[in-house]
Order: C-alpha cells, then structure tokens, then sequence
C-alpha cells in the first residue's frame, strides 16, 4: 500500500528519528569536546613566551623538567587555564539558568545586574569589614548577587507595564547603575579599598599560582554546589518551558524549579565573581551557542555549555595576550568585545509566527 507513491513501511519510525537525532547531539557534543581541547592546548602554548606541544607535555607529565618554559606552565598558564574551566563553565551555566527561568533570551548574569550587585558586596566587605580572604569575599559576592537577583527578577517578570524581555533588562540595568554609584561611593572614600578592588573589577584569569590555586580550592564547593543545584532542575525546566499548566500536568513543581535554577544562578555567578572579577556577557552568548548546537531542550544545553563556555572564555583570554604585546587585555575586556555585537543581534531578532 503506498501514500502518494511512497510506501508506508519507507517512513522512518518515530523510535528510529529519536535515535538519529540522539546521535547527532553526541556528535556535536563530541565536536565541543575536541574546541575545548584545542582552546586548553592554545592557552597552555600561545603568550608572551611561546611553548611547542612538546614542551607542555614534558612539563605536564615529567616532575623532574625544570626549564623555564615548564615553569611558565605549571606557575602561570595551568593555574589560568583551570581558572578559565571553572569560571566559563560557571557563567555559561548561569546564564542558561537565567534564560530557561525567565524565558528571556537577554538574560545575563552580567546584564541583570547579578555581577555589579556581587562587586557592590565585595568593596563594602573589604572597606567596612577588612575582609581578605577567598571564603570570605566569596560569600560577599553571593550575597550581594542574591539581593540584586531579588530585586531584578520579581521586578522584571511582574507588574502591570510587563513588557517581556526588555523590562527585565531595563531592571537590570538600573540596579546595576545604582550597585555601581555605591561602588564608586566607596572606593573614592578609601584609597585602600580601591587598591584591593581595581585589579578584580576588570574581569582576569591571571593571578599567582599558588595564589590561584588555594583560591580555586576554596572556592570549589560553591562552583559543585551550583552545578549539582542546575543539574537537579534540568528536567523540569523542560517542562517549565511548555507553559506553567502543562508542566504541573507533567509532575514539575514550577515554584521549587524556579527557586533551584535562580539559585543555582546565583551560587554559580557570586563564585565566579568572587574568583576572577566581573566578566560579562559569557552568560549571554554560551547559552545561544549551546542551542544552535544541540537544540533548546535544557537536557542537551547544560552539557553543551559546560563545554563551550570554557572554551570561549579560554580563547578570549588567549586572545588578549596577543593582542597587544607587550601588554596584555584582560579576559572580562576581550568578552565585553566579542559580547557585544552578539547583545546587539539578539535584541534586535524579532519573533516569529
């Protein structure tokens, strides 16, 4: 029997289409994987020094190279590029966090103010209360990027002028002008403030090594905490996006899903802040990335985004070592540049049907 000359047992099986579409994400997955590699390969070789393949094995696997190249790797370039895995993966998931809660394609943890709220709490740790430590400004940093999230969502989301996403991030951006004026406030008041804050608010991998180090050590349970806390509200944000209706139907509790993913949000970006700096629109730009690989349910995303943040974020902060010899552009400047025109193109695209 056929259906307008095709015959019926010619059609592919619903079973069989999921199976082919399962197999391209692995694929496309499997292609992010290899990006990530080659960004990791590039920030251990290209800078001011350049290092062969060679020479960053040797350094990576033989504890007994003690050439300058390998010192440049294991003091300077590893601690960066763990640095770089911890806070692209960190950023990128925020933002799709952000972006599957509020169904904004313009959430960012940048844009909404998450990262000024976090620097606001940062200066009034270290100026009020002399606070230094990693832990501690850490905490700082999540506080002050929970009260801006408080303030932004509710405000952004609700109210009879709701104007989709651009009332989100008009909100954003006024809470972050005013966390901004009260950063300014206070470092032009205390000079020692501001010398604690203006190598941190320009968004950098670079630190020391052992520097680096015991800060990722410490900072480690916020950037597990965040990731389990996305990774448990995964699949009902699936069903959050088919509508709050249809979601219940499905067993989601929409309330406790949004609450997981703001706060996973909000764990990941105050972490990721509190380590590297400000670095914006990584949160904005991974997520879009992740769905044009692997498609938009959340599922496939978060992996997708996990790898391909870092990788962006790696590049970026390749990028500006090379730039401008001898001098070099900080990681949270090169991610403002590439960023921005792909802010611009988002918020222009219309939608459609």
């Amino acid at each position: 029997m056929t259906t307008g000359g095709l015959s019926a047992g010619a059609l592919p099986a619903p079973r069989d289409l999921r199976r082919v579409a399962r197999q391209r994400r692995l694929a496309r997955l499997a292609l992010a994987c290899l990006l990530l590699l080659l960004a990791c390969l590039a920030a251990l070789m290209i800078g001011a020094r350049a290092i062969t393949p060679a020479q960053v094995w040797a350094a990576l696997t033989d504890p007994t190279v003690l050439s300058p190249e390998a010192t440049v790797i294991r003091e300077l370039r590893l601690p960066r590029l763990v640095t770089g895995l911890a806070v692209g993966a960190a950023l990128s998931t925020a933002g799709l966090m952000m972006q599957s809660v509020t169904r904004n394609p313009l959430a960012d943890p940048g844009i909404l103010g998450m990262a000024s709220g976090a620097g606001l709490a940062v200066v009034i740790a270290v100026w009020a209360f002399g606070l230094g430590g990693t832990v501690a400004l850490g905490w700082a940093s999540l506080a002050g990027a929970a009260a801006v999230t408080a303030v932004v969502v509710p405000l952004g989301l609700s109210g009879p002028l709701h104007s989709g996403p651009a009332r989100l991030v008009l909100a954003g951006v006024a809470v972050a002008a005013l966390a901004g004026a009260g950063t300014t406030a206070i470092l032009l008041s205390s000079q020692e403030t501001l010398e604690v804050y203006r190598f941190w608010m320009v968004g950098s991998l670079a630190s020391g090594g052992a520097t680096r180090a015991a800060q990722l050590a410490e900072l480690a349970p916020f950037f597990l905490a965040g990731l389990l806390l996305a990774v448990l509200s995964l699949r009902s944000l699936d069903s959050l996006a088919l509508g709050e209706e249809t979601a219940g139907a499905l067993g989601a509790h929409p309330a406790r899903t949004r609450l997981l993913a703001l706060a996973a949000a909000v764990v990941l970006a105050g972490a990721a802040t509190a380590l590297a700096g400000p670095i914006g629109f990584l949160g904005l730009v991974t997520p879009h990335l992740a769905r044009a690989l692997v498609g938009p349910r959340v599922v496939w995303a978060l992996p997708a985004t996990l790898l391909i943040g870092p990788a962006v974020l790696l590049l970026a902060d390749t990028a500006g070592r090379v730039i401008l010899p001898p001098g070099e552009v900080q990681a949270g400047i090169m991610m403002a540049l590439l960023g921005g025109p792909v802010f611009v193109a988002v918020a222009r695209r219309r939608p459609r049907g």
